[in-house]
């Protein structure tokens, strides 16, 4: 990367490959709804804890400081996935997710990375819900087929995985879809 391109990145917990299949079956379900969804796909399954957009190579650089930084503090979270949600309500539903419980230790690391952020001029993202996006509803077609799968799910269960790592990641878009990669992964201490 040369200093002057930016890279769209943003920081993100990985899910545990063993809890892949329960997440492509709840996917598996939305689609007997024929609802026009764009599905994320498996290999792109995340929580996404900061968006930051495009950012030069510095600004990567210090983001990076204020992870690892703020890593010395944390040990390992223990994650419960195990409830289905929409964005922005379930009557005009634009986002699919699937959410988590006992999360407590996560949301203080998220409001500490966030406080960082802010310092380095990126907006507090308010009220911050831990989820992990499964799909987009490109229109309302069959949303109320949805809409009733989705509360019949709502406290479906994933599993638990344990956070012990974060990773700063990139995103290319392409007509296929967004590609993300690994710029950097930060290890909990």
């Amino acid at each position: 990367m040369n200093n002057n391109s930016k890279l769209r990145t943003f920081l993100a917990v990985d899910i545990d490959e063993n809890l892949i299949s329960n997440i492509l079956n709840v996917q598996k379900e939305l689609k007997t709804t024929n609802a026009d969804i764009k599905y994320v796909s498996k290999e792109n399954l995340h929580f996404t804890l900061k968006f930051f957009g495009d950012l030069d190579k510095n600004m990567i650089s210090k983001i990076s400081e204020v992870v690892k930084d703020i890593l010395k503090d944390f040990k390992p979270i223990e994650l419960d996935i195990n409830s289905l949600g929409t964005f922005p309500n379930e009557d005009h539903i634009k986002v699919i997710w699937i959410g988590t419980s006992k999360n407590n230790e996560f949301l203080n690391l998220v409001n500490r990375l966030n406080a960082k952020f802010n310092n380095l001029g990126f907006k507090k993202d308010k009220d911050f819900k831990s989820h992990l996006t499964i799909g987009r509803m490109r229109n309302s077609k069959n949303r109320k087929e949805v809409k009733n799968l989705i509360n019949e799910f709502k406290d479906l269960e994933i599993g638990e995985m344990k956070i012990s790592k974060l990773s700063l990641k990139k995103s290319e878009l392409t007509s296929n879809g967004p590609i993300y990669s690994d710029l950097e992964t930060f290890e909990f201490d």
